[in-house]
């Protein structure tokens, strides 16, 4: 096995099991019969980064890019159809995802309809994919400046900032062996703000030793 194809499996297991960590909400909501302390947000977000890279993929014929993203945007669908189930904000839920549907299909006709060009269609793709995947990465930090505040880690996820840690790792160097920036630069930030997450858990540990498990929150 090649360094290319090593790399291609640890994006898949690592991108696959960070996806996974929202199935934990999904537990809490069937059980709960609640979203109460659940975002929706971040699923639907995710799902349409999801299908932005998914047609990325496709346009550049990059098998691991489509495999992990169908899986990813089933997962977030699923996601979001128990939230909605478990929802008392229906409306609200309904007018959110109305919204990133009409989103979805403009950004579907712009790129099929208005760019002809192969090469501008795949750049101006990467290159919008990126800025959402770094958005979602950088959102965080507010929560994290709070962290500080308060020294509680205790709405931070340490299996999700290891899978992240290591889903952004192996993305970065699978677009280093593929010569893609697209591909490296918005997963770039996920290390470092990881490696912030990684710190925090060490920093305030003694203060939290005798509090419950982290809860998960979503990137």
């Amino acid at each position: 096995m090649d360094l290319l194809s090593l790399l291609s499996w640890a994006c898949i297991v690592f991108t696959v099991g960070m996806f996974s960590t929202g199935l934990t909400d999904l537990k809490k909501m069937r059980e709960s019969k609640s979203t109460d302390n659940i975002q929706f947000l971040p699923f639907l977000t995710t799902c349409l980064n999801n299908l932005g890279w998914m047609y990325y993929g496709i346009l550049k014929r990059d098998q691991t890019i489509i495999l992990v993203n169908i899986i990813g945007a089933l997962l977030q669908l699923l996601y979001i159809i128990m939230y909605f189930r478990y929802t008392k904000q229906k409306r609200l839920v309904s007018s959110q995802t109305l919204t990133a549907g009409i989103v979805l299909i403009c950004g579907w006709l712009y790129f099929t309809m208005f760019l002809t060009d192969g090469d501008i269609r795949l750049s101006q793709l990467g290159l919008t994919c990126s800025v959402v995947t770094v958005s979602m990465y950088l959102s965080p930090l507010t929560d994290l400046v709070e962290i500080v505040r308060s020294g509680n880690v205790q709405c931070l996820s340490f299996p999700l900032t290891v899978a992240t840690f290591f889903t952004s790792t192996s993305w970065v160097f699978y677009g280093l062996q593929l010569s893609d920036y697209y591909i490296v630069v918005p997963n770039t930030p996920g290390i470092f703000t990881s490696l912030i997450r990684f710190y925090l858990f060490w920093k305030f540990a003694s203060v939290n030793q005798g509090s419950p498990s982290y809860k998960p929150v979503h990137i």
